[in-house]
């Protein structure tokens, strides 16, 4: 099976994620960031009112760099900017719709080291753009900046908000049952060095848990380097070492979080979909009748959910995809086995904060230690590997068709292949999972091989 991460093939700047690339390289330079900010601020000026935009980073260098450049687009295209300094992307999609503005612009490469950076965009209603909306915008910037500029009477201003985080800590702590305490529950919680390094520790704390905080010291170049969710190994061992109940994990902008029990063991976003898929269907707060994730998702879940009487609805990989799939189907629980979780009942986008939040919800409504809570299912052996290419079309040559189509083969109807092209970085990823684990490796190695060969 492939999956390519390029939806449409027309887009040239925008991914799967916004827009994304090496700093002041590219689409990352201050005169493309411009551009963009002129672009889409054409595309959101509807009406006769003032418009409005907000703003929010994660705490990259570049990010010095990328903030006054979009917010001169912006102005120049007559919307008002309000700056909300280093946030979490979700904080960025629920404040879009609290401060009732026309569009919301995250400032964040993600997971990705520091060195990247990138631009994520949300409409009036918090959810991310449409491909046609991006392919617009793309549109307008190839056109040039003329048209989209104000006159010099109706110039956007620019003013900076001071409460927006202490906003998101009292949003995340709602999202957090009323008749709960985390009182006596250790918790280990590292932030990257990214975007949530300030709000996610004070939820916690103000929740009632004693907190043993890790990657809360950014510095413009430590973002994900060797900790958060990519890195979940100073985690790990804090957990052995202050006797932790649970150890969180977010990425650099905080919409992703990956957990660790008691035990040190992982605990993936396929397992967490599992256990809050399974604790809203006892509560009547399940919709839809099961959970949205892509085609990545482990086969163990899709096992489990149909054991649970649910089902699991797959998309391409992109979290936007799981979100267009719950709103058409009436879900309100999705993600991504990498922990990007989407939690409908209270948000637009993965939260990572939120979704630990429902996890110790149900670890402390159950009484039971995180290994004993978290553990839903036996995943299938599964395998990932990246190979990274240096241009064209690596699964358009003879060798990886003919490597893919013998590891289809081989794997039958007891495993599959989901090979496809990153919408991020020039990479092709590969994963292979079956019921048996020695042929899964033979397999995406066989083919791994294949595209090296061919790039």
């Amino acid at each position: 099976m492939r999956g390519d991460d390029q939806m449409t093939g027309k887009r040239e700047i925008f991914g799967t994620d916004g827009v994304r690339g090496l700093a002041n390289a590219g689409a990352m330079t201050p005169e493309s960031i411009l551009a963009l900010g002129m672009a889409v601020g054409r595309v959101f000026k509807n009406g006769a009112h003032r418009h409005r935009v907000v703003i929010g980073k994660d705490t990259r260098l570049s990010g010095y760099m990328i903030e006054p450049a979009l917010t001169a687009g912006f102005a120049a295209s007559g919307m008002d900017v309000f700056l909300l300094g280093p946030l979490p992307t979700p904080a960025m999609a629920m404040l879009t719709r609290s401060l009732r503005a026309d569009l919301g612009v995250m400032i964040s490469a993600s997971h990705n080291p520091y060195q990247d950076n990138g631009v994520k965009f949300f409409g009036p209603d918090g959810f991310k753009l449409s491909d046609e909306t991006e392919i617009e915008i793309e549109r307008l910037m190839r056109e040039g900046p003329e048209a989209g500029r104000a006159a010099p009477a109706d110039l956007g201003r620019v003013k900076r908000i001071d409460d927006a985080g202490a906003r998101y800590i009292e949003f995340a702590k709602a999202a957090f049952p009323r008749r709960q305490s985390l009182d006596g529950v250790r918790v280990v919680i590292d932030c990257a060095n990214g975007a949530g390094y300030k709000v996610a520790p004070t939820v916690l704390w103000e929740l009632g848990a004693e907190v043993k905080t890790i990657g809360v010291e950014p510095n413009g170049f430590n973002i994900n380097h060797e900790v958060g969710s990519t890195a979940p190994e100073k985690m790990q061992k804090a957990v052995h070492e202050y006797r932790a109940d649970i150890g969180i994990a977010l990425d650099g902008d905080a919409d992703r979080v990956i957990i660790c029990d008691e035990k040190g063991e992982i605990v993936d976003g396929d397992q967490i979909l599992a256990l809050i898929a399974r604790a809203w269907k006892k509560t009547g707060a399940l919709k839809g009748g099961g959970v949205v994730s892509t085609v990545m998702a482990n086969m163990g879940l899709d096992k489990f959910l149909g054991g649970e009487g649910l089902k699991l609805e797959r998309t391409k990989v992109g979290d936007r995809y799981v979100v267009e799939e719950m709103r058409a189907k009436g879900i309100n629980i999705g993600g991504e086995p990498s922990g990007h979780v989407v939690l409908s009942d209270y948000g637009t986008t993965g939260d990572g904060l939120v979704t630990a939040l429902q996890v110790l919800a149900v670890v402390v409504g159950e009484g039971r230690k995180v290994s004993d809570v978290c553990r839903c299912f036996e995943p299938f052996p599964q395998l990932l590997k990246n190979v990274r290419f240096k241009g064209g079309d690596p699964l358009e040559a003879e060798g990886v068709k003919k490597a893919i189509e013998a590891g289809e083969e081989k794997l039958g109807k007891s495993g599959r292949l989901v090979i496809r092209k990153s919408g991020t970085e020039p990479l092709i990823r590969v994963m292979g999972e079956g019921e048996n684990g020695t042929l899964v490796k033979t397999v995406v190695d066989d083919i791994c091989a294949a595209v090296d060969a061919a790039s």
